[in-house]
């Protein structure tokens, strides 16, 4: 019986893996994105960074405002994508196996991933801004 219940839910499983698979690639090419956006407005704003730490702003000042930025980018494109899988929950809710397709702890667990990637993703551009030399940042260099 143990064997016929296997072979049955094999799909399933195999829908399971290929959706975390998804999962996996779509969290990584996040990733890059909010490291690639946020290196890019970091890169533009070098003078304006030099001149704060110029005027007296310190470098943790700098990686505070550089984070906030980009984790506001985080904060709305994980709302937006919860707001997306909770209308797209219904078309997926027979591939699920053992999990509902509103289980808030699925949710929560997946938001705060997307948080803790988000707030990697934007921590090399941050601390590279707080680095910024203000003398060679002013002179355009």
């Amino acid at each position: 019986m143990a064997e016929r219940v296997r072979r049955s839910l094999w799909a399933r499983r195999a829908y399971s893996w290929r959706f975390g698979a998804f999962a996996l690639v779509a969290l990584v090419l996040a990733a890059a994105g909010i490291y690639g956006v946020i290196s890019y407005a970091v890169a533009q704003r070098t003078a304006e960074i030099g001149i704060r730490m110029a005027l007296g702003a310190s470098p943790n000042d700098v990686l505070a405002g550089v984070l906030r930025t980009g984790m506001s980018m985080v904060a709305a494109g994980a709302v937006a994508g919860a707001v997306a899988a909770l209308g797209a929950s219904r078309l997926l809710e027979r591939l699920l196996f053992g999990v509902s397709a509103y289980d808030p702890a699925v949710y929560a667990t997946v938001l705060a991933d997307v948080a803790a990637v988000g707030l990697l993703a934007n921590l090399i551009p941050s601390c590279r801004a707080a680095g910024i030399d203000h003398i060679r940042a002013l002179h355009g260099q």
